[in-house]
Parts: C-alpha cells; structure tokens; sequence
C-alpha cells in the first residue's frame, strides 16, 4: 500500500476515456435494440397466436437461463463456423469482438426487456382495453394511443435499471479481448504493472456512473408518484 500512487492514473486518462466511450456507446445501442427487439417480443408473448407466442416463449426462456458470457463466446466462436458451413466458404466467417459484442448484448437485452414490457401492458387494467375496443380503434390503435402509453409509466423505471445492469454488463467484452473501459484500465494495468491504482480507479467510475443513474431514476420514480 506504501507505494500506492493515483498520480500514475493521469497520463491514462485519454485512453481511458476512449474506452469509456466504447462501453457508453455499447450500452446505448444495445439498450436501444434490445427495447425495440423487446417490444415485438412481448407483444408476440401475448398474441393469441400459438405460432408466434410460443417461439418468442421459447427466445426470452432461453436466453434467460444461459449466462451473458456464454452468449457472447457462442456468437464469436461458434457463428462463424456456422457460416462457413452454411455459404460454404473456405475459411470461417471473420466476426470482430465489436460486431460480437453489440449482437450478443441486443439479443440477451431483447430477452429481458421485453419481460419488462409484456409485464408493463398486462398491468393496464382490462377496462381500459375494453373501452378502446368500445370506441372501435384497431389493434395497433389501441396499443399506441391508450396501452403502451399507461405502460410505460409502469415500466421505465425497470427498464432503466436493466440499462444500469447492461452498463455493468458491457464489462464482459474483456473475455474476448473488447477494449472497453475495463478493458482499456486493464491493458495500462499490465503495462504499467499498477495493478491497484488502476482497477480501483475503474471500480470508482464505475459505482460513480451506475449510483448516480440509480439515484436519478429514484428521484423520477418519486415524482411521478407525487
């Protein structure tokens, strides 16, 4: 602990920060994909249509009982021999650690966001749906105007949650090789051999970014209750 020095941190920061925008970046597409995948999801959960809500049942059960790091090793080590096997060309498809990384983190957030989402518009009381049916509006009329609307009062602050987890998450991409934030804080570690002031570092951005959101989205959920 004698020789612990935060100074050594400084002259990091602009690689740091690089990474740090990968893992922000990451976040925010995947999050996005995965609220727009989601959503058809669970409105494919709760079709009456046994074709389409049984294979979406199937997706987000699977995908909820597999380990995020398995997704991500399946998708960049299986997939291209998949593709080689399916185009039948001579050397495996070549699938990047950032291609990998934004699949693999949409198609798991697509498996939780659209549970958030079908929990959310089953919370809309019944009557509601009634009196739009009552009025004549079409389906997609009713989930836009008179639905998804009340829906989502009750389901953004979970969705923000799960984007605080995915934020946490994105810090899996280190398995194969990804330079994100952890990433790129682990890479000078080695190199500078500064274990310590490094990875304490990383842990403080870390809890600073995700207890601030975390706090911001109680201070919403609190005023939108009063």
């Amino acid at each position: 602990m004698n020789n612990f020095d935060f100074s050594v941190i400084w002259p990091s920061l602009p690689y740091l920060a690089t990474g740090l925008r990968y893992t922000l970046t990451l976040t925010f597409v995947a999050f996005a994909g995965g609220l727009l995948g989601g959503l058809g999801l669970a409105l494919a959960r709760l079709s009456a249509w046994p074709w389409l809500r049984m294979p979406a049942a199937l997706y987000v059960n699977l995908m909820r009982a597999i380990p995020l790091v398995l997704v991500i090793f399946w998708f960049y080590f299986l997939v291209p021999i998949l593709g080689q096997w399916i185009l039948q060309t001579p050397q495996p498809l070549r699938v990047g650690p950032d291609q990998t990384a934004l699949i693999s983190f949409t198609l798991f957030e697509m498996a939780y966001c659209g549970e958030i989402i079908r929990a959310g518009i089953q919370s809309v009381p019944r009557g509601q749906v009634a009196a739009a049916q009552a009025l004549g509006l079409t389906y997609s009329q009713q989930m836009r105007y008179v639905v998804l609307p009340q829906a989502w009062r009750n389901m953004w602050p979970l969705l923000l949650t799960q984007a605080i987890v995915l934020f946490q998450d994105t810090s899996l991409v280190y398995v194969i090789s990804g330079t994100d934030f952890l990433g790129a804080a682990a890479k000078i570690a080695q190199r500078d051999g500064r274990l310590l002031e490094m990875y304490s570092f990383t842990a403080l951005i870390y809890f600073f970014i995700s207890f601030s959101l975390s706090w911001q989205v109680k201070h919403w959920q609190h005023r939108s209750q009063t």
